[in-house]
């Protein structure tokens, strides 16, 4: 416990400073995943506390993510749809669904999954990430524009005729499940066809509404509407939103852009009496247990959503253990995958037991963290609980903050999720795939497939055939160079044959590190430790590359961020051996001559050690 306790002013600074940059977007997560504010509250409370107490990332701030609550929102929707529209009726299928995430992402951890993470590739994780930014995106351009298909009474009437034949379904259904005989009983029928108000039916046209237009493909089949139908005053809610958090973020980092924008639109709003369309009521006093979602269950409603609940959990497992891989880099510690992942897990779990949406490792909010001087769990653990006290004692308050002003949040954050390192790389990178008469880099293809299909149709299926295709090419490619270089076999890690006459006076200040095959994603993390390796007093490292045949985009960009480590460490990079195929890949975003010029680089160990008797 005296680890635990070690750090507390900056722990306390850290956790503080990060439970104010997850106010604003916990709230409007809860709001867009369809629970509303008070899920993403909920959530960002107990998933910040019980995944930093029980996880393996001492700095990681957990909650609701853009990517968990992207998945979540599509769930919401389907089971929503399925109970008739009734949020309340759904809402126990809903969390048992979170809950069960929650134990798949324990169950992970215990059996060592974590530890695969690594292998996905940095094209899939572009693609996926990108996806995430446009999903969002699509989804709050209509509340943004102050539109919604369940209160356009002439969108609505058009699905009149078809919400009255599911009405009379469901009386045959109902019927059927009773016994009765159609033919026999038709009068019966009649009767309760003749109890089916103008109420019942409208309902019914709203859920099919609602549900024609939800998802990316619905946001995108109704947007001319929504754009014939634009409500003003909720735009310029939004967009004032937007321009504040982009233009304050030039003013100062101090204070969070979001929380200034939530509090200065709000203010704008309530302090003139705008008729705008406030966030849902949350609830005041503690969060309370959802125990109905237990009394409730039955295996056979839920079954068909089990594999959402491996959706959530593959997805939050990803989510986490980038983000600590992030914390790992800033903060040059080792985190723990498989207890990350137990740690989630149980966040997840008692999240869903008091109504809050799923969360993971969240990537900003861990960053700010550690910027503000957090180090250990207890960081996290004192996120929770400044939105537990923010929960109780500004609740009221926060229920009048406009629904417009969590969309313009959001669509920053959507902005903000995209990768746009992978973006540009898109013209820079080697095209070695025939597509008809388009030529593209195979990596490129690969994040272009996963950004669609993630957008369009499910995210863990895309990133699936993502790494599928990603160990296709690769094998294909490792196949080719292995036919060309047959003759070279595995090495131990040793002084090769030419280093063994290497100056004696020099063998204190040079360490030098052999990599003796392709730098790709499965094959970086040795590499990213190369720090951890050099012994004290060196200040050159001569890096051997006459056997790393090939490098993917994964390697090339652990391949810059090590050396930009080792220049900030001061000590020099030579390049000795370097082959075609990874030259050019340095050479697409300026490696060479960036870091390490031309006169660094040397064909042979020999021209290296005659440039050290000059």
């Amino acid at each position: 416990m005296k680890g635990f306790f070690s750090n507390i002013k900056g722990d306390a600074f850290g956790g503080i400073t990060a439970g104010v940059v997850a106010l604003p977007l916990a709230l409007a997560f809860g709001v867009s995943s369809g629970l509303g504010p008070s899920a993403g509250l909920y959530g960002a409370i107990f998933i910040s506390f019980f995944a930093a107490l029980f996880g393996g990332t001492n700095t990681q701030i957990s909650g609701p993510t853009a990517p968990m609550t992207a998945v979540s929102m599509v769930v919401i929707a389907s089971i929503v749809v399925a109970s008739d529209g009734d949020v309340n009726k759904a809402l126990p299928s809903i969390l048992m669904v979170f809950f069960l995430a929650g134990l798949i992402q324990v169950g992970l951890g215990l059996v060592g999954v974590g530890k695969y993470i690594k292998y996905i590739p940095y094209p899939v994780v572009s693609g996926f990430m990108t996806a995430i930014g446009v999903i969002i995106l699509l989804t709050q351009i209509l509340p943004s524009l102050g539109y919604s298909p369940k209160e356009d009474m002439e969108y609505v009437n058009q699905f009149k005729p078809q919400a009255e034949e599911i009405i009379l379904e469901n009386i045959l259904k109902e019927e059927a499940g009773e016994g009765l005989l159609v033919l026999e009983d038709f009068k019966e029928t009649i009767r309760r066809a003749g109890n089916i108000t103008e109420a019942d039916i409208l309902r019914e046209s709203k859920t099919l509404a609602a549900k024609y237009a939800s998802g990316t493909i619905g946001a995108v089949k109704v947007m001319p509407r929504a754009l014939r139908n634009i409500n003003w005053l909720e735009l310029l809610l939004s967009l004032g939103t937007i321009i504040i958090i982009f233009g304050f973020r030039k003013i100062s980092k101090a204070v969070p852009s979001t929380l200034v924008a939530l509090i200065a639109m709000s203010g704008i709003a309530i302090g003139f009496g705008l008729e705008y369309k406030p966030i849902e009521q949350i609830p005041e006093g503690l969060p309370v247990p959802k125990l109905e979602m237990f009394s409730h269950f039955n295996l056979g409603s839920i079954s068909p959503y089990i594999f959402s609940a491996l959706t959530l959990a593959l997805l939050g497992a990803i989510d986490s253990l980038l983000t600590s891989i992030v914390a790992d880099n800033m903060t040059k510690t080792k985190h723990k995958p498989n207890k990350e992942l137990v740690g989630q897990g149980i966040g997840n779990s008692i999240a869903a037991i008091f109504g809050g949406i799923p969360g993971a490792g969240a990537t900003i909010r861990t960053v700010v963290n550690i910027n503000a001087g957090g180090k250990t769990r207890l960081s996290g653990m004192i996120a929770g609980v400044l939105l537990l006290f923010i929960l109780l004692a500004l609740g009221p308050i926060a229920s009048k903050i406009p629904a417009a002003v969590l969309s313009g949040i959001l669509i920053t954050v959507g902005i903000g999720v995209m990768d746009y390192k992978g973006l540009k790389a898109i013209p820079i990178l080697p095209k070695d795939i025939f597509l008809g008469p388009v030529k593209l880099s195979s990596e490129v293809l690969i994040m272009i497939i996963v950004l669609l299909l993630s957008t369009f149709w499910d995210l863990i299926f895309a990133v699936g055939i993502g790494l599928l295709i990603s160990c296709l090419m690769f094998m294909k490619l490792i196949g080719d160079l292995t036919a060309e270089r047959s003759e070279v076999g595995p090495l131990k890690e040793e002084a090769w044959p030419d280093e063994i006459d290497f100056p004696k006076n020099l063998k204190d200040k040079v360490f030098i590190k052999h990599i003796k095959g392709p730098l790709f994603f499965g094959s970086t993390s040795e590499f990213e430790q190369l720090y951890k390796q050099i012994p004290e007093g060196a200040k050159t490292v001569v890096i051997r590359l006459s056997r790393m045949q090939y490098m993917d985009q994964t390697g090339l960009y652990v391949m810059e961020d090590t050396l930009q480590d080792l220049r900030v460490r001061g000590v020099d990079v030579i390049f000795v051996g370097l082959l075609k195929q990874p030259r050019y890949m340095m050479e697409r975003i300026d490696i060479i001559p960036d870091f390490i010029p031309e006169e660094r680089i040397f064909k042979s160990f020999k021209t290296y050690l005659m440039s050290l008797s000059k």
